[in-house]
């Protein structure tokens, strides 16, 4: 009887591959798949929002989608391993104390931060308007430093993790046009669907203010009423994508003029901000 040939050696390729993969686009890529029970348990912690604290079962089902079985399970997982915490009075489930220490651990690992904060504040209080740093979180983008004007002359540091939308601002489509062409298209046909008929009107502001960072390194929108923003994107030495902005109230009638004056200063923010990394990055030692 023929002897058989040896089975072949296992192989690692497939995950050699895309860790290689992972190295030259700067994209996480894995082919083994996620954890769909995870994923579902973060749709419940995603859906607390500010003005949205305590939330019930029914409540989390309608934010995530998920049935409210599954909400049940998923909700008494959370509280067994302190990511909610029950309110047994008002019925509803809140964050546990957990995640205020998984946001501190964030910002210890995130040490460009305070490097952007000192000039930002600096800026804000001498220029009196608002400088923000954002970066994207999925389909939405998150403060994680912002200086804001008072009308009362004080200046305070805004809640850190507020969001807005990424396609309707100066710093969400500044980050856009920070992105390579893929991971942008992929995020685009993801907030298409928002906007139904009116997303191809948008798409077209979106892809001006990508040509006009090109061309002058910033974009301009006015989201809110009244409040024009000027915006870049820029790279920390993390290889971390962020946009800075700089908001300031304008009129109609003043807002060319005012663009004028305050985007030469974002774009000196820039400079600074990426001096300031840079020389903390070389001050660093190394691994």
């Amino acid at each position: 009887m023929a002897a058989r040939d040896p089975a072949p050696p296992t192989s690692s390729a497939p995950s050699a591959s895309t860790r290689r993969q992972t190295r030259e686009t700067g994209r996480f890529v894995r082919a083994t798949p996620g954890s769909q029970s995870l994923e579902r348990g973060l749709l419940i912690l995603r859906a607390f929002r500010p003005g949205a604290t305590l939330l019930t079962n029914a409540e989390l089902a309608e934010r995530t989608g998920l049935p409210r079985p599954t909400v049940s399970r998923l909700t008494r997982s959370l509280v067994d391993a302190d990511f909610l915490v029950h309110d047994i009075e008002r019925r509803g489930y809140r964050l546990g104390l957990v995640v205020t220490s998984l946001a501190n651990v964030f910002r210890y690992d995130v040490p460009v931060l305070e490097a952007a904060a000192e000039p930002m504040k600096r800026m804000a209080e001498g220029e009196r308007i608002n400088v923000g740093l954002a970066a994207a979180d999925q389909l939405e983008m998150v403060y994680l430093e912002s200086v804001r004007e008072s009308r009362r002359g004080v200046f305070r540091t805004a809640a850190r993790g507020s969001r807005f939308p990424i396609e309707l601002t100066a710093g969400g489509r500044s980050y856009l046009a920070g992105m390579d062409r893929e991971a942008r298209e992929e995020l685009l046909a993801r907030l298409a669907p928002r906007h139904g008929p009116d997303w191809r009107a948008l798409r077209q502001r979106i892809d001006r203010a990508r040509l006009d960072i090109g061309r002058d390194g910033y974009c301009v929108a006015s989201w809110q009423p009244g409040l024009t923003v000027v915006a870049a994107p820029l790279r920390g030495p993390d290889q971390m994508l962020y946009a800075l902005s700089i908001g300031f109230h304008a009129a109609e009638h003043q807002q060319a003029q005012l663009v004028a004056r305050h985007a030469p200063m974002l774009l000196r923010l820039v400079a600074e901000i990426g001096a300031r990394w840079t020389a903390r990055a070389r001050a660093m030692p190394p691994a």
